[in-house]
């Protein structure tokens, strides 16, 4: 009865003299760990740490200096299981091999002494892919020196990102996306003989990945290639479909004048 007395008392001072909730946003890296701390150096006698994952309304994790105890309750929804560990003399939390599924809103909440409560809004991130460059052969043009060629950059299975292109130093373009799991593609045009550098780069708010265009405006070269295996090959039907005719006309002339021939040998040897 004296412990529930106790605990009330706490909790009714925290609450009447307690901070008001701060809110500190933590991006991080699927895969990576991340900590929250409770800034003390040490827990007083009597404190209680709690916390709370306020997304699920599920106790995380608590130290308890009344009794002597520490315990992770993890086992509501075995998200955090072998992923969190407690650091007992200051109240720490870290989550260990995060995932995007532990995205959410934290809460530490500090009764006794130090009094407190604070919020970490926690956004995990995936890891991002390595843009991917093509060509845009539709419109690559080799007949005007002045066009340009075009490039595409595309992005497969992306969410809160933004991919760019870039000149040199220079921002050309660029596109975001806050949607999950979409397909992500920037074009852009290259004069011909441009010899600066060019670069694609996707990022969010904590990483990036960039991919270089090495072959500037060699699009008109494949496409000049192109062209003329095309003319080539039709010119060469063209010839095989001529020659043929030629040849089929000879034949069905040769046939002809053998029959006229047959004809007229038949008619003269009937009259003898």
């Amino acid at each position: 009865m004296r412990d529930v007395f106790f605990w009330m008392c706490m909790l009714i001072f925290n609450v009447v003299f307690g901070d008001a909730d701060e809110v500190k946003s933590v991006s991080v890296m699927e895969g990576d760990s991340v900590t929250f701390h409770t800034d003390l150096t040490h827990i007083q006698r009597y404190d209680k740490i709690e916390w709370i994952d306020e997304s699920q309304r599920a106790l995380v994790a608590q130290i308890n200096t009344r009794d002597k105890s520490s315990s992770i309750c993890d086992g509501y929804d075995q998200r955090f299981r072998v992923k969190l560990k407690l650091v007992n003399q200051t109240g720490s939390l870290t989550i260990t091999n995060i995932s995007i599924a532990q995205s959410g809103l934290y809460k530490l909440q500090i009764i006794g002494n130090n009094a407190t409560s604070r919020r970490f809004n926690v956004t995990v991130y995936a890891r991002l892919p390595v843009p991917v460059i093509t060509n845009d052969f539709l419109n690559c043009s080799s007949s005007e020196p002045s066009s340009n060629c075009s490039f595409l950059c595309s992005v497969m299975n992306v969410t809160h990102v933004s991919l760019s292109w870039y000149k040199g130093i220079s921002l050309l373009s660029s596109i975001s996306v806050s949607d999950l799991n979409i397909r992500l593609s920037l074009p852009v045009e290259v004069e011909y003989h441009d010899t600066n550098t060019y670069r694609c780069v996707i990022n969010n708010s904590i990483t990036n990945n960039t991919q270089h265009l090495t072959n500037v405006c060699k699009c008109s070269e494949h496409h000049v290639t192109l062209i003329t295996a095309a003319v080539v090959v039709t010119a060469l039907c063209l010839l095989g479909i001529i020659a043929g005719v030629i040849h089929h006309r000879k034949k069905a002339q040769i046939a002809h004048q053998q029959s006229h021939h047959s004809e007229s040998t038949g008619e003269t040897s009937g009259q003898c």
